[in-house]
């Protein structure tokens, strides 16, 4: 038995029988390089100025899941009850963003009053928000305004919107007065 090698895994059929599958490796590498390029999502508004107001809401989306929204959907449509994007931020608080495009971006019309009125009745009773916010690649008119912060309505005009699309920080980070995160008791 002196001159017998020993039986047993050699360094490498050990090492290679505790690899993942080569199928299971890919997915998560492609998986790994989707969370890489969503971190990199940059958008510039006169990129978003020329989009479809369908697309438009789909930016919105995939910029709320850059931020870590994982459960970030586009829902816009007809019959959308003044919501087009809805999504749960890392902290548990349900976001429901109106998306209002405007092809002339700041110099088309200003979002409105009656707009606002819908996100702020539909957006907590309906959508069960916690942050409701009217999103535009233009202006809103004073009126709304005022009645933003009246409603604490959350407002995203062109200059506030360049910044988040064009950079990395979260929306929320950007926003005044944003709810505090959710308790774990209240995340059910």
């Amino acid at each position: 038995m002196a001159g017998r090698p020993s039986v047993g895994l050699g360094p490498d059929l050990g090492r290679r029988s505790r690899r993942r599958p080569l199928w299971l490796r890919r997915r998560q590498e492609a998986a790994r390089w989707d969370r890489v390029r969503a971190q990199g999502l940059r958008y510039a508004v006169e990129h978003l100025d020329g989009l479809h107001h369908n697309d438009f809401e789909f930016a919105v989306r995939d910029l709320m899941h850059r931020d870590g929204c994982s459960d970030a959907q586009k829902v816009g449509g007809r019959g959308d009850n003044g919501a087009d994007v809805k999504a749960t931020d890392p902290y548990g608080r349900r976001w429901v963003i109106q998306c209002k495009h405007r092809k002339a971006g700041w110099s088309g019309s200003a979002v409105g009053t009656p707009d606002l009125q819908v996100l702020n009745g539909t957006g907590r009773q309906i959508h069960g928000g916690d942050v409701l916010v009217m999103l535009t690649n233009g202006r809103f008119s004073k009126p709304a305004l005022d009645f933003a912060k009246s409603q604490h309505l959350h407002l995203v005009d062109r200059h506030l919107l360049a910044w988040w699309a064009g950079g990395s920080r979260p929306l929320w980070e950007l926003l005044r007065a944003v709810p505090p995160p959710r308790t774990p008791a209240s995340l059910s």
